[in-house]
């Protein structure tokens, strides 16, 4: 399997990739962080994929995809912290005054798992956010060690995938996840 990881331009890529099953269903659509939480209240069913399709044509778009061939098989969220909701989560501390980015959600579809696409996620949420002049990256991935984690809340992402693509760890957090604590890891893009 090769991989390529772009940015997430094509909507109907990223409702592959976290779309509902029923049209008017109401998940995530990764809007959870991104949005201030009275409007990720307000979008119900449709609207939220709607929001989704907006922001594929806003530059930056919302994160990027991973691609086996044609097919869209994983998806990144990455984007300024300061245009996310972790600029104000008292869970997940500042570091400093830098103008990082934050990569917060890293998912791959049911049966391209275990083949590498989380890696190469982070590879290339880590070179869109260089790109677009990122000083420096941040995750707030689950420490679990070697505990298993339920697939549905890995969405952070694990400690030591982070590790493998570069990141250290730059505090600790409040924030918990699926009984596990999150940690603050970071990426100097300098």
């Amino acid at each position: 399997m090769t991989i390529d990881v772009r940015p997430a331009t094509v909507f109907e890529d990223v409702r592959a990739v976290l779309g509902p099953k029923s049209a008017g269903a109401n998940v995530c659509w990764c809007l959870s962080y991104r949005i201030p939480s009275k409007l990720n209240k307000e979008l119900r069913g449709p609207a939220r994929g709607e929001y989704v399709e907006e922001l594929c044509g806003a530059e930056p778009p919302p994160g990027v995809l991973a691609y086996d061939g044609d097919e869209p098989v994983g998806w990144a969220a990455v984007a300024p912290r300061s245009d996310t909701s972790f600029a104000r989560n008292r869970k997940i501390p500042h570091v400093d005054d830098l103008p990082v980015w934050s990569l917060w959600c890293v998912r791959v579809r049911p049966g391209h798992r275990k083949q590498g696409v989380s890696h190469a996620l982070i590879a290339g949420a880590v070179d869109f956010a260089r790109d677009r002049g990122a000083p420096a990256i941040e995750a707030y991935p689950l420490d679990n060690g070697d505990a298993k984690v339920d697939l549905t809340m890995a969405y952070a992402g694990l400690r030591k995938n982070f590790e493998r693509a570069g990141f250290t760890y730059a505090a600790p957090t409040t924030s918990v996840l699926a009984g596990h604590p999150r940690v603050l890891m970071r990426l100097d893009l300098r």
